[in-house]
């Protein structure tokens, strides 16, 4: 099922949309969405996902709190499509070769005190594996959903996320794979009137994660926190984009990433998008990123993107920055005596200490933290 011609867009907004994989020519890595992958180590997931083995990723969750309920939905169930219709290959081929959707439910009014814990776990990198995921959020619900991927996989899943009227959603995703793992992952945000979502996306683990999360506007009111914060070792690829869709008046989005790089061939893109059509009055937003390099042999790609339609704004503007160690936050504690390999632990901590303080998590943020500190360690930082 096409939903949009498959003319060249000018916009994002007049993309190709699409069900069918059929309907997405094959990837040759020329194509500006892709230009910065490499599509090599994609393995199976630029295919037509027909006769091939499949691979295994399972769901675990921890005991749900009062108002969530988790369950398996079929792919026939009127949900599934409804808020992410696939915009490349890769995301229509998981869309028609998932073999159902995992759905979690937030009931109307329901104020979830305790975060909802939920876990897929890859157990095998061989073959490709494919996912879809359902979070419904009622009117006027509040809850924290924390989504975290670990094992081994080669993983291509979409995520719809729809927050109604007056909701308030934190979503919490967090890519800590094995070595070898491949991912490749749609999420997709769809806002009612007044609702509210904070999204902090985490990416340590893996070959090659490539993460694209697209925000759209249904009503008047909407608000979007965007939060990531990433770091790529040697050989990793990490890739963050984001489409923030303002399609009615009076909405604001706000988008941060931090990413640190270091050892050979460590590779990091982040693309940040925002769309503002030409109803969408009112409209205020801005994002940025920021990247630390640790060492040479590092590339941190960092594309931000405005498409304004309209003059009649509250405020758009977007920035970006990449660079080493501040010279003078070494020398300032360094001269405190302060070892060099400290100081410097002490600097990347504080850089990324503002994007994990947005997760409402403590164990989480405890355990974040300690990963970071570890991979410091482990490169003699």
């Amino acid at each position: 099922m096409t939903t949009q011609a498959s003319a060249p867009p000018t916009t994002k907004s007049q993309a190709l949309r699409s069900y069918d994989v059929a309907d997405f020519p094959a990837l040759t890595g020329l194509e500006e969405e892709w230009r910065f992958t490499p599509l090599k180590r994609l393995r199976g997931l630029t295919g037509d996902g027909s006769g091939s083995p499949r691979g295994t990723v399972r769901h675990e969750h921890d005991d749900l709190p009062e108002g969530v309920t988790v369950d398996r939905i079929a792919s026939d169930d009127p949900r599934v499509g409804s808020v992410l219709t696939p915009f490349d290959r890769v995301s229509a081929l998981a869309h028609g070769e998932a073999d159902g959707a995992l759905l979690v439910q937030v009931a109307r009014d329901a104020v979830v005190a305790t975060p909802v814990r939920l876990r897929a776990v890859g157990e095998d990198a061989g073959a490709p594996a494919f996912g879809h995921t359902f979070v419904e959020v009622g009117r006027f619900a509040e809850v924290t959903v924390v989504l975290e991927h670990v094992g081994s996989a080669t993983l291509a899943d979409n995520v719809e996320v729809t927050v109604a009227d007056g909701a308030k959603l934190t979503l919490v995703t967090v890519a800590d794979w094995a070595d070898d793992a491949v991912q490749a992952q749609h999420l997709k945000v769809k806002l009612g009137r007044d609702a509210k979502v904070v999204h902090v996306q985490v990416s340590l683990g893996g070959d090659l994660v490539r993460q694209h999360t697209t925000v759209e506007y249904t009503q008047r009111g909407g608000e979007a926190e965007l939060y990531g914060l990433y770091f790529a070792d040697s050989g990793q690829h990490l890739e963050h984009r984001q489409l923030v869709d303002h399609t009615v008046p009076d909405c604001r989005s706000n988008v941060g990433y931090r990413g640190a790089l270091q050892g050979d061939d460590a590779h990091t893109v982040w693309v940040g998008d925002v769309l503002i059509r030409a109803e969408a009055t009112g409209t205020d937003t801005y994002e940025i990123n920021r990247n630390l390099l640790l060492s040479d042999g590092a590339r941190a790609d960092s594309v931000p993107n405005l498409e304004i339609e309209t003059g009649e704004i509250a405020g758009a503007g977007h920035a970006s920055a990449t660079g080493r160690f501040d010279d003078e936050q070494l020398f300032y504690l360094m001269a405190r005596g302060i070892p060099e390999g400290e100081a410097r632990r002490l600097v990347v901590r504080g850089f990324f200490a503002e994007m994990i303080n947005k997760i409402p998590v403590e164990e989480l943020r405890e355990r974040l933290g300690d990963a970071i500190e570890a991979r410091l360690t482990k490169a003699g930082a």
